[in-house]
C-alpha cells in the first residue's frame, strides 16, 4: 500500500485540473477519440484527481464511474467532479473491481506500471468491461528518454523512501531548472514541446510524481502487450505515445 499512500499525498496537494490535461488525455486515449465516448458507460480505474474522468463526461458519456484506493484522493476527485452529471466516484481497489460485464470503455491511465501485480489489475479491467467493449491502459515505455529514465530510477531508490513533505520541498529547485530549460530552448520532442506551455506548478507536480513511488515499471512494447495475455481479448494493439510511453488497447471477447 506504500505507493497508494504516497500518491494520496500528491493528489491531495496537487488537485487542480488544468486545460493541458485534456491535451494529455487525448494523446493517451487517441486510439478512441472524443466521439468514442459519446453515449457510453465508462470506467476510470485509479482516477486520481478525477482529471481523466472529466473529459469523457464533456464528450457526452452516458455514465462515468471513477474510483481510487486512497480516501484523500477520492475526496479530491469528488470535489473536482461535483458539478458534473452522470458521474460517480467510489473508493476501491483496482485488484477487486466490483462490476462485471458493465462498461463500454474501461481505462486505467498511469496506474498499472506502479502496481506489484499489474496483470491482476488488467484482468479486473477486462472483467468489468462488457463483451465487445474496449479496455485501454497507458503505461511508461522502456524505449525513449532512456538516459533520463535511468537517472530517475537511480534517484527513486532514495526519494521513494523520503518523507513526502521533505521530498516536495527538495524537488522544487530541479523543477524550476527543468521548467526554465523548456521555456528558453526550442524542442523538437513532442513531450517537451507540450510542456513548454506548462506552468511551473504543473512541471513540479510531474517531477514530484516521478520521484515519489516505490514501484515504477518501464515496459517495452512486447511487455506492455503481454499484460493482456490469456485475458479473453482480441484486436490487441499498442500505440507509441510521445516517444516515451505505450497505450495498449483491446476488445473484450
Amino acid at each position: 500500500m506504500g505507493n497508494f499512500n504516497r500518491f494520496g499525498y500528491e493528489w491531495s496537494k496537487y488537485s487542480n485540473i488544468v486545460p493541458l490535461y485534456e491535451y494529455q488525455f487525448k494523446g493517451w486515449t487517441s486510439p478512441l477519440g472524443p466521439d468514442a465516448f459519446k453515449g457510453k458507460a465508462v470506467l476510470d480505474a485509479g482516477c486520481g484527481t478525477g482529471r481523466n474522468s472529466l473529459w469523457p463526461i464533456k464528450y457526452g458519456a452516458a455514465r462515468v464511474v471513477a474510483f481510487d484506493v486512497d480516501p484523500r484522493t477520492v475526496a479530491v476527485a469528488r470535489t473536482n467532479l461535483a458539478q458534473t452529471r452522470n458521474c460517480e466516484v467510489h473508493e476501491g481497489s483496482i485488484y477487486d473491481i466490483p462490476w462485471k460485464d458493465e462498461f463500454d470503455i474501461s481505462f486505467s491511465i498511469g496506474v498499472i506500471h506502479h502496481l506489484a501485480d499489474p496483470k491482476k489489475a488488467v484482468s479486473e479491467l477486462v472483467k468489468a468491461t462488457r463483451p465487445g467493449g474496449t479496455v485501454l491502459v497507458w503505461v511508461y515505455g522502456k524505449e525513449g528518454h532512456t538516459g533520463i529514465k535511468n537517472a530517475i530510477n537511480v534517484m527513486r531508490k532514495i526519494t521513494s523512501k523520503m518523507p513526502l513533505p521533505l521530498l516536495n520541498i527538495l524537488t522544487y529547485p530541479f523543477s524550476f531548472i527543468w521548467w526554465l530549460y523548456m521555456k528558453i530552448l526550442p524542442h523538437s520532442h513532442p513531450y517537451m514541446k507540450m510542456l513548454a506551455s506548462a506552468s511551473l506548478w504543473h512541471v513540479h507536480s510531474i517531477l514530484f510524481d516521478q520521484l515519489l513511488p516505490e514501484i515504477a515499471n518501464y515496459w517495452s512494447r512486447e511487455e506492455a502487450l503481454a499484460l493482456f495475455d490469456g485475458l479473453g481479448v482480441k484486436n490487441l494493439r499498442a500505440l507509441w505515445v510521445n516517444k516515451g510511453s505505450w497505450t495498449v488497447w483491446a476488445e473484450k471477447v
